[in-house]
């Protein structure tokens, strides 16, 4: 194919043709993609999910400080704690700002779910109202937004002074990825779509719009596309093929049956968990892509004299140390996630063979090996597509 017959630049081809119509093309065709991903973003934002409209129209959702807290009605059992805490609140906005609320805080017993108030917390409060007055309040939880938005903003400023506009389109692909798996993937679960195909396709897009974003639009971003969806594509024909072997009850996540119960008894839970194995490897497998096709980017601009052959090996040799590491980093990843569980078999020395056939235990198993199994082919299929798209005379 001549050079002028694709759109996709070669590495190194600023140096060998330095033309400054070319670099202002290429640099406007990446910021019109930016802009594109940013009001694409920006319409995720705003896109209703069909799900708005499960609570009630008269409840307020409030910012409190916490006041005072009344533990007569609070029964301790050993370390759980049990009845009700009556919470005074003030709210910091709205109506109701100044005012003095009794809220209910219900404790059952569980450690994981319940939050114990003390004075001069601030709560997310939740009021039922009737024609402007006040008929129920819940303490909901401890209000966590602003250190939320403060990290979130402190994250934004590091990538921004370490990377500059390379941090910016970082962190605008960050926003996208999670307003996607928020706006489109779960909605499209919840909804009883086929799991996997929803899951692919939300993957598609979103690995699209994080590659070329980060990378812009070139033919190293290509076959770093082009791999992950490989290794994204393998890791969920794995799932499927090894998911009669696992046979793993669909409901073996934290909070999926409570999905049957609340009614959404229709959904297919083990799609939903064959689907989360694909979405947890792909982070993983966009790295090792892109790593991959960013050497041979190099390598190609530098020499480019080498050959597709000598770019494919190089590749290959690169994805190896990739790949090593990587396979690792899911491990300790789910390994984080399921440590008290391990603690805890280990506490009451349970036998490594019964830990290991254990449900909980064996989904992190699946998801740890066969999320590897798309890093190792990730590497190999961006070297080829590498070797295909950078080579001299392509």
């Amino acid at each position: 194919m001549a050079d002028t017959d694709c759109p996709w630049p070669r590495p190194g081809e600023e140096a060998r043709k330095p033309s400054a119509i070319g670099r202002k093309f290429r640099a406007s065709r990446d910021a019109v993609f930016v802009i594109v991903v940013a009001l694409v973003t920006l319409g995720l934002w705003y896109w209703p999910t069909g799900f708005e409209d499960r609570l009630p129209p008269d409840a307020v959702q409030l910012k409190a400080r916490v006041l005072a807290v009344d533990d007569s009605h609070v029964h301790q059992y050993g370390i759980v704690r049990e009845g009700e805490q009556r919470v005074t609140l003030s709210p910091l906005s709205g109506p109701f700002a100044g005012k003095r609320i009794v809220a209910d805080n219900i404790l059952l017993g569980k450690l994981e779910l319940d939050k114990v108030f003390a004075p001069g917390d601030t709560a997310l409060l939740v009021l039922s109202l009737r024609n402007g007055e006040i008929v129920s309040a819940v303490a909901q939880d401890h209000w966590r937004l602003t250190l939320q938005g403060a990290l979130l903003a402190l994250f934004a400023a590091a990538l921004v002074v370490y990377a500059g506009w390379t941090g910016v389109k970082a962190m605008l692909s960050f926003l996208f990825a999670a307003l996607l798996l928020w706006k489109v993937l779960v909605p499209q679960f919840l909804a009883g779509r086929d799991p996997m195909l929803v899951a692919l396709a939300v993957l598609a897009v979103l690995m699209a719009g994080i590659v070329f974003l980060v990378g812009g639009i070139n033919r190293r971003s290509l076959a770093a596309y082009l791999g992950s969806l490989g290794g994204v594509a393998v890791t969920c024909l794995l799932s499927l093929v090894t998911a009669p072997g696992f046979a793993l009850p669909g409901a073996v996540k934290p909070f999926a049956e409570t999905l049957l119960y609340t009614g959404y008894a229709h959904l297919d839970l083990g799609g939903v968990f064959l689907a989360t194995i694909c979405l947890g490897a792909s982070g993983a497998i966009m790295d090792v892509a892109m790593d991959v096709a960013a050497s041979q980017s190099e390598v190609a601009a530098h020499h480019p004299e080498i050959g597709g052959l000598g770019l494919c090996l190089s590749g290959f040799r690169v994805g190896r140390v990739v790949v090593g590491t990587m396979a690792t980093t899911l491990l300790l990843a789910y390994c984080g996630g399921s440590l008290a569980l391990l603690m805890v078999f280990m506490a009451q020395g349970v036998p490594l063979i019964n830990v290991a056939t254990m449900p909980h235990v064996a989904a992190e198993i699946a998801n740890t090996l066969v999320g590897s199994f798309g890093l190792v082919t990730a590497a190999p299929l961006t070297a080829v597509a590498g070797a295909l798209l950078l080579r001299k005379g392509v």
